[in-house]
């Protein structure tokens, strides 16, 4: 029997090129959601259109309890008893404060990621609400962030008051949603000191939306006036019942190739020496990725210093890049990894590999992978210092505390990439002493450099350790006829 097809997910020739389960992803956009991921929808907009007090009518509270502090995002769910928590990089544990509480919450040395915020109310049964930053202080990091929450929640409110108008970062926001499975609501208020809204002024705001995003004609749009949102609530609701019956219909009870015989086939071919030469490819790839991107960071920093935010706004932006760096890199590694063990594995076993095979597949190189891994867990959290060092931290409590929007357990091998600032770096900055352009652009040269070198690191041991476990799991499969996992 010959080996199977391949996937052409990598090169034979050790030259990095890995395509076949879908493009190798050199960017963040809108993620594919997955039946596992709760429902929810994610709120955005610009600032002075009232989107907290519009989240507060659908959940017939008090604005106050859904204030944060700046550049954090609120995650709303239900629980039967309510509570709220800060979750900061930095540490492997929240920080928990009242409820009734009208304030963005504790004093900390930075500010969270997230806040998340559980409440016994009746909507949060059918779904997360998620408050984001203002679309004006987002940059090209916040939107890559936002468009991967948002594929992966399915649902997007825009909240603009009747008398804005889209920026032109909106409007490419929207444009890169336009076409998705992600429903789209519009919320219009009348704005500040307006009591009524003009139907001209909505008529005229969607007009001028449609003619750069006409893939949104079939968004619907909800006037917000003296805090009526019964209409947007209706359509949300029955959103997320068709959703849910999507989500709960996209997985089978029982992955094929779950259990059974899976054997291997008669002549295989040089496999070992092919996930060699894939694994080398795969990290040599992802690392000059990282790399050109990181010198793209470099410029946006150094731009920001001088022109924007200065050196008070140089925590918050490097951080948000570095969320956006992170998962991208994760982004990276797991579609290698996918490509390296569909490729591999099915030269292995004759073909493409069942659902259920490949999850086998993956517990069984997850479960060795530690006695291969050399140096620090890979479970591990990267913290920039103020003196433009790499801290680690390691634990997946520490990891989870770093994102801004969670999703369920994964099912990848491979621990996500988690980089963030200390709060060191926050309070070093915020000090009106040390308001000195030139030496944040130093201090931002040399931090982006640590991380690179740092980064380039955690990936070849990320992609050593997968070679040798996979190459375990493989070498018994080959060895006993079967897959024994």
């Amino acid at each position: 029997m010959k080996p199977g097809p391949l996937h052409h997910l990598g090169t034979t020739d050790g030259t990095p090129g890995l395509s076949g389960t879908g493009p190798f992803p050199e960017r963040l956009g809108v993620s594919a959601t997955s039946p596992r991921e709760p429902l929810a929808v994610i709120a955005v907009g610009p600032a002075g259109a009232g989107r907290t007090e519009v989240l507060a009518a659908l959940l017939e509270l008090d604005a106050g309890m859904l204030t944060t502090l700046a550049g954090s995002w609120l995650v709303v769910r239900h629980a039967l008893q309510p509570s709220r928590a800060a979750f900061v990089p930095g540490y492997r544990q929240p920080h928990s404060y009242r409820v009734d509480l009208p304030t963005v919450g504790p004093a900390l040395a930075r500010p969270p990621r997230r806040v998340e915020l559980n409440l016994p109310e009746p909507l949060l049964k059918h779904f997360a609400l998620v408050d984001t930053p203002d679309t004006g202080t987002m940059g090209p990091a916040g939107g890559q962030i936002l468009l991967d929450a948002v594929g992966r929640a399915g649902a997007l409110l825009f909240v603009i008051a009747a008398d804005q108008s889209f920026s032109s970062a909106e409007l490419n926001l929207l444009a890169e949603i336009a076409g998705t499975p992600v429903q789209v609501f519009f919320a219009v208020t009348p704005g500040t000191g307006n009591p009524t809204i003009d139907p001209a002024a909505v008529d005229a705001c969607r007009a001028a939306l449609l003619a750069a995003v006409p893939g949104l004609a079939d968004a619907r749009w909800f006037p917000i006036i003296n805090g009526d949102a019964a209409d947007l609530k209706r359509a949300m609701v029955a959103w997320a019942a068709d959703e849910g019956l999507c989500r709960a219909s996209g997985e089978p009870p029982e992955l094929p190739g779950t259990h059974g015989r899976v054997p291997v086939v008669a002549e295989p071919g040089a496999w070992s020496e092919q996930l060699d030469r894939q694994s080398r490819a795969a990290a040599q790839r992802i690392r000059q990725c990282l790399a050109l991107e990181l010198a793209r960071v470099h410029l946006r920093v150094v731009q920001d210093i001088l022109f924007g935010g200065g050196c008070a706004g140089l925590p918050q932006l490097v951080d948000r890049e570095m969320e956006a760096l992170s998962l991208l890199a994760t982004a990276q590694c797991d579609h290698a990894v996918r490509v390296l063990v569909d490729d591999i594995a099915g030269r292995l076993f004759g073909g493409p590999l069942a659902a259920g095979v490949r999850q086998r597949i993956y517990q069984a190189v997850a479960w060795s992978m530690p006695e291969h891994t050399p140096g620090p867990e890979l479970e591990r959290v990267l913290l920039i210092t103020s003196t433009a060092g790499v801290a680690g931290l390691s634990g997946a409590a520490a990891i989870d505390a770093l994102s801004t929007y969670p999703g369920p357990a994964r099912s990848e091998v491979l621990p996500p990439v988690a980089v963030a600032l200390s709060g060191g770096c926050w309070q070093h900055w915020r000090t009106p002493a040390n308001n000195d352009p030139d030496a944040a652009r130093a201090w931002a040269q040399r931090a982006l450099r640590e991380i690179e070198l740092e980064l380039s690191r955690e990936v070849a041991r990320r992609f050593e350790a997968i070679r040798i476990s996979l190459g375990t799991v493989l070498s018994d499969a080959a060895e006993h006829g079967i897959l024994l996992a």
